[in-house]
C-alpha cells in the first residue's frame, strides 16, 4: 500500500525558509512522477513542482526561483526547499505520487493517484 506523509511545515516570518519532506512508503516503481501541491482555504489545489524518475524537475511560475524539489532516493523522501517565503505562500502543502512517469498532467491534480494529507505552512508579515 502506497503511503505519503508530509512533515516540516510550521510558522515562519516573511523572507524565511522551510524545507518540507514527504516520506514515501510502499512506492517501489521504477518509473514514477512525484509532485508538490498547495491549497489555500476555499481554493483549489495548485501544483508547484514535479520531479520524474530521471531526476528532472519542472516548476510552475509561482515556484520558480524560490522553491526547489528534490528526491532523496536512498531514503525515499521527497523534499521541497522553500526560500524567501511570502505571506501569500501560506497554505497546506501536499505531496503526490504517480507510477509510470510524468505525463501530460504532471502539473495538475489529474496526474496523480496517491496523495499525502498535507502539512501547514504559515508565513507572517
Amino acid at each position: 500500500q502506497v503511503q505519503l506523509e508530509e512533515s516540516g511545515g510550521g510558522t515562519v516570518q516573511a523572507g524565511g525558509s522551510l524545507r518540507l519532506s514527504c516520506a514515501l512508503s510502499g512506492f517501489t516503481f521504477n518509473r514514477y512522477c512525484l509532485g508538490w501541491f498547495r491549497q489555500r482555504p476555499g481554493d483549489k489545489r495548485w501544483a508547484l513542482a514535479r520531479i520524474d524518475s530521471d531526476g528532472v524537475p519542472m516548476y510552475l511560475d509561482s515556484a520558480k526561483g524560490r522553491f526547489t524539489i528534490a528526491l532523496d532516493s536512498a531514503k525515499n523522501i521527497l523534499h521541497l526547499q522553500m526560500s524567501d517565503l511570502k505571506p501569500e505562500d501560506t497554505a497546506t502543502y501536499i505531496c503526490a505520487a504517480e507510477a509510470g512517469g510524468c505525463g501530460a498532467f504532471a502539473l495538475h491534480t489529474l496526474g496523480y493517484s496517491h496523495w499525502g494529507r498535507g502539512t501547514q505552512v504559515s508565513v507572517s508579515s
